[in-house]
């Protein structure tokens, strides 16, 4: 596949004020191969966001709000121990939503809304 089968008509990020929203983040790497493996999908799609956000100076710290969309909600518990592991308190607010298929075959996919300081 080339890099133009992954381009999307939305931006990765939206900014509005000091808020910034990112878009639904896949488990991919830099080279947008898909990862596979639970553990390793949620902190390949963590990543995703963080690369997102430093294309507007911002990191994983400045996030407020994230929502985990899984394919198998048994992923929940991997997604708290990942939580806990990458945000200090105050941690951001967090929803986990099963869902029943995500783009690419993917088994997760995050989107967060973060906060400029």
């Amino acid at each position: 596949m080339s890099s133009a089968d992954f381009e999307h008509p939305y931006s990765d990020t939206a900014t509005i004020g000091d808020a910034v929203f990112v878009s639904g983040s896949l488990p991919i790497d830099a080279a947008q191969n898909l990862i596979e493996g639970r553990k390793e999908a949620l902190d390949a799609a963590l990543a995703t966001v963080g690369r997102r956000l430093a294309t507007v100076g911002l990191g994983l710290s400045d996030v407020v709000k994230l929502t985990y969309y899984v394919t198998d909600i048994s992923d929940r518990a991997l997604a708290n121990d990942q939580f806990v592991k990458h945000f200090t308190e105050p941690r951001p607010a967090r929803t986990v939503v099963e869902v029943t298929a995500l783009p690419r075959g993917a088994s997760v996919e995050i989107d967060a809304i973060a906060r400029r300081s």
